[in-house]
């Protein structure tokens, strides 16, 4: 079980992932914007930043770039999630820090994979 934060605006993929981590027992807790979102990871520390490219207020590049800038969140794993998942947005997004990305709308099978590789297996 690990502690996950979903950063998600959009209603229906963040009822989908509280479905799916319900569903797979990890703690977990929404944002649905970007303002505010370094602070809670800094409060909360979770195992795994599940995080929107686009987000209303502050972008999820902007907050990938923040927590990575931050030595004390080296630990937090961030896996990025993107409507348009192109080449070039997973380079970006991986080049500012994200441990993962993927392209929404995703499997489950897909995004638990990539979350069980990010979580060491757990």
């Amino acid at each position: 079980m690990a502690d996950i934060l979903v950063i998600e605006d959009e209603d229906n993929i963040a009822t989908a992932l509280d479905f799916l981590l319900t569903r797979d027992g990890h703690r977990h807790d929404r944002l649905a914007t970007g303002k505010g979102a370094v602070a809670r990871i800094r409060e909360t520390r979770p195992d795994l930043v599940l995080l929107d490219v686009m987000l209303p207020e502050v972008s999820g590049y902007q907050i990938v770039q923040d927590v990575r800038a931050d030595p004390d969140l080296a630990g937090v794993r961030v896996l990025m999630m993107t409507a348009r998942g192109s080449v070039v947005e997973r380079r970006k997004g991986l080049a500012l820090g994200a441990d993962g990305f993927i392209a929404k709308p995703f499997e489950l099978a897909e995004l638990r994979a990539e979350m069980s590789r990010l979580l060491g297996g757990s």
